[in-house]
């Protein structure tokens, strides 16, 4: 079976979550045979580079508009994967995906449902008609979690041909011996002594949310990653004098993996749906860390459940923030006991091998169809 998967980023061109996402489901589809192709769009040049057994064709774009990735070179490139493939793999949101799904005239297609579309409301009333008559034509929808589901107007509109499968890692990228600080580790310093936030520094990740409750207590706070909000926190930090919290930008994977073994336990402060998941949930999770969310009736309150692996808060509250950070730097037996529930519970849902099964199962439900019956 081949599937070609499409989205407007890609491993390793960029690291975010989705990029990661797609890439675990390539690698664990390969154990049922599947053979899978990524198209995607670079900001740099045009290239192709194998990934793990995958090949990865990326696309010089030619304009953004709203995040909106755009390059004309991806319509050639689609028609001729599409031939290649059995089924294609679109990932949402992404309007120029969805434009080119006007090419696909008789290949099964699904697509994986990432979020809604929030911050560019402009953009989705112009593009509603094309969403409407993407989503209405792939064979089937995944949402990646029961609460996205219920919840997003539009996959309830299409609850009928729409699936849960959850996002997931490979557990064994999380065993690692080297998790220790060594001579060398220029965070050595922290030793495990620190709350810690990784991801990619957007407006919905309730950052200054945390700086809020950063002043509230004297709990040392680690926010690793780069991103659109790097220069904005530097300087609030700067100009707002708080020495607890540590800013160090872009690290490597092995940083992450040490930084995450180290920590007291993870904090999570999204407060908007656009949040529809955190994968770097479940990294904490195979480390054996305690959680700290905010309820925003999307996948980070189906990876992290009150009171059994994390602590639940209110979203933009940095009050409850600051009283959930206290609550787990005082109690490190109740930091251990969510830790390894949380781990428990990462084994049962959400590795790449669980998730390659139920994609798997999909593609095979689907790949007998055409889009002329």
């Amino acid at each position: 079976m081949k599937v070609l998967h499409v989205y407007r980023t890609c491993y390793p061109e960029t690291r975010g979550g989705v990029e990661q996402v797609i890439r675990y489901i390539t690698q664990g589809c390969q154990q049922y045979g599947v053979k899978s192709k990524v198209l995607s769009v670079s900001h740099n040049e045009s290239y192709s580079v194998d990934v793990q057994g995958t090949e990865v064709i990326l696309c010089k774009a030619d304009m953004e508009i709203a995040s909106n990735s755009f390059s004309f070179q991806l319509f050639s490139e689609f028609k001729r994967l599409a031939q290649w493939a059995d089924i294609i793999h679109f990932h949402y949101p992404w309007p120029t995906g969805d434009l080119l799904s006007l090419l696909n005239k008789e290949k099964p297609s699904l697509v994986t449902y990432h979020s809604d579309i929030i911050k560019q409301k402009w953009l989705k009333k112009v593009y509603k008609p094309l969403e409407t008559f993407f989503l209405s034509n792939v064979d089937a929808i995944v949402a990646t979690s029961p609460q996205y589901q219920a919840q997003s107007a539009n996959l309830l509109k299409y609850c009928k041909k729409t699936h849960v499968i959850p996002l997931a890692v490979d557990p064994e990228d999380y065993m690692s011996p080297n998790t220790n600080w060594s001579s060398d580790d220029q965070y050595r310093f922290l030793k495990s002594d620190y709350f810690l936030f990784v991801g990619v520094l957007r407006y919905y990740k309730g950052l200054h949310h945390l700086l809020d409750a950063a002043k509230k207590t004297d709990a040392k706070i680690v926010i690793s990653g780069d991103g659109p909000l790097y220069d904005e926190l530097k300087q609030r930090i700067a100009n707002e004098s708080i020495q607890n919290v540590i800013l160090t930008g872009y690290i490597s994977d092995s940083e992450k993996l040490k930084l995450l073994a180290n920590c007291k336990a993870f904090v999570f402060p999204s407060h908007m749906k656009s949040e529809a998941f955190g994968v770097s949930l479940i990294e904490a999770q195979m480390l054996k860390k305690a959680i700290i969310s905010c309820e925003i009736s999307t996948g980070t309150s189906y990876v992290n459940i009150q009171g059994e692996t994390g602590l639940v808060v209110p979203p933009g509250d940095a009050e409850s923030l600051t009283s959930a950070i206290e609550e787990l730097n005082k109690d490190s037996h109740k930091r251990s006991k969510l830790g390894q529930n949380g781990f428990n519970r990462a084994l049962s849902l959400f590795t790449i091998e669980k998730q390659a099964q139920q994609y798997h199962q999909l593609y095979s439900a689907i790949s007998g169809k055409s889009k002329h019956q």
